[in-house]
């Protein structure tokens, strides 16, 4: 599907929170709202479509001298709209080249804690398909597999809290349109426009190139459903070809495509608590077995069998 570039309306935003997960639509809803146009818009809109069961929320890193002041102007702005508002003011320290992955994850986390409280089913992101577009460009760069190309879901779980992206079949001049004729103040991040970050490289490089982001989105879009029908057959893999007892897991890997058997051999780990890079998984594979992660792996034919490595062969893989 084509992303959507007339501004959406409170109706469609009801329409596609319903479909990606009616129970959570019938109940509290949460949106993140930075100040940034695109998060304001998605807090007008979710206004209008869930009256009554809706709530802000706002998370201050105190990155930015003006990142105080920025929340409260959200909090004026919701406040006129009738929404209730929260600031998460975060006072973690934040430096680094992995500044901005890290903020992120402390959002949620932070974000996560303060649902659980309220009683929130689900919390609503401004993701668009801008965002996407910059997120498979991003990814293919670092030669990321289809997981990672699938870009941002649309439905996800995050330490405990529901995460829906509602808008990523729209695109961000969309959502300014929504904006039109509010007056209201919006936050400008400097990091959008820094090119220390990759993601403000990439935006500049599909301005300049003339890419279509829209058909990128479309590309992660596919990818997603690829990703997913791989899951589905791991899923069904794994409970008829892996067997958990007496402390060891054994694997039946006969006639499996590479990519399912990567899958399941990670997955086999991960029961154990190991949770090794797919490149670690697929060169064990390839070797036919070995030490990864504190465990033994060993092969005769198709059949594998994963086990806690001795202490004196423990090795990283």
């Amino acid at each position: 599907m084509r992303a959507l570039t007339a501004a959406p309306t409170a109706a469609d935003l009801r329409a596609h929170v319903e479909r990606l997960d009616g129970a959570a639509a019938a109940g509290r809803l949460a949106v993140a709202v930075s100040g940034g146009a695109d998060s304001l818009a998605l807090l007008k809109l979710s206004a209008e479509a869930f009256p009554g069961r809706l709530e802000a929320v706002t998370v201050d890193h105190g990155l930015r001298p003006t990142s105080a002041e920025e929340a409260q102007g959200v909090g004026a702005i919701a406040a006129s709209l009738g929404v209730p508002h929260a600031i998460l003011r975060l006072h973690h320290p934040l430096e680094g080249p992995g500044l901005q992955a890290a903020a992120r994850a402390a959002r949620y986390r932070a974000m996560a804690g303060h649902a659980e409280v309220r009683g929130v089913t689900a919390l609503l992101t401004a993701h668009h398909a801008d965002d996407q577009a910059e997120t498979l460009l991003m990814r293919l760069n670092r030669g990321s597999g289809l997981s990672g190309l699938a870009g941002v879901r649309e439905r996800q779980v995050l330490h405990g809290l529901l995460v829906l992206r509602p808008l990523l079949g729209v695109r961000r001049q969309a959502l300014r349109l929504v904006l039109e004729g509010t007056g209201w103040p919006i936050a400008e991040d400097p990091a959008n426009a820094d090119e220390r970050f990759d993601r403000a490289r990439v935006r500049r490089l599909l301005a300049r190139a003339g890419l279509d982001a829209s058909a990128a989105a479309r590309s992660a879009a596919c990818l997603a459903e690829a990703e997913a029908a791989l899951c589905w057959a791991v899923e069904r893999s794994w409970d008829s070809r892996v067997e958990l007892c007496q402390g060891e897991c054994r694997l039946d890997l006969e006639g499996l495509p590479d990519e399912i058997s990567r899958r399941l051999l990670a997955r086999a780990l991960e029961s154990f608590g190991a949770f090794p890079r797919g490149a670690a998984v697929a060169r064990l594979l390839a070797r036919g077995g070995g030490t990864l992660a504190g465990l033994k792996a060993t092969c005769r034919g198709s059949q594998w069998r994963l086990a806690p490595a001795p202490a004196r062969g423990r090795g990283r893989g």
